[in-house]
């Protein structure tokens, strides 16, 4: 059985909780960094399948900040957004918590999280 899956990019905040949150509570998990191993749109699909396209894009942080309005106009088709997403990784919201059940979590929700763990 698959294990819970973690993504996102070690260095940031919220991740760091992310991952405080997980071994305080024994949660085992797989961590897969996007500066590592950059995500395939295939997966960027499958999760905007699940949440919407909408919910991958993380607005407040430098990097969507600082895309210039080519880059931002984009990011309202989902083809284009996921494209840009899969070339700039960290504007993916962070963590995506992906379960074995295939549900995800977005961002750092620990009910949430423990609520899917059962």
């Amino acid at each position: 059985m698959m294990k819970l899956r973690v993504y996102g990019i070690k260095n940031c905040n919220t991740m760091k909780k992310t991952f405080d949150f997980l071994e305080s509570e024994g949660i085992e998990y797989e961590f897969i960094d996007y500066k590592k191993r950059a995500p395939e749109t295939a997966l960027l699909v499958k999760f905007a399948d699940k949440v919407g396209f909408e919910a991958l894009i993380n607005k407040r942080g430098t990097t969507y900040r600082k895309l210039d309005d080519e880059d931002k106009e984009k990011l309202d088709s989902e083809r284009s957004a996921l494209a840009v997403l899969a070339a700039k990784s960290s504007m993916i919201k962070r963590p995506i918590v992906e379960f074995p059940s295939g549900d995800l979590v977005l961002g750092f929700e620990p009910d949430q999280i423990k609520e899917r763990m059962g």
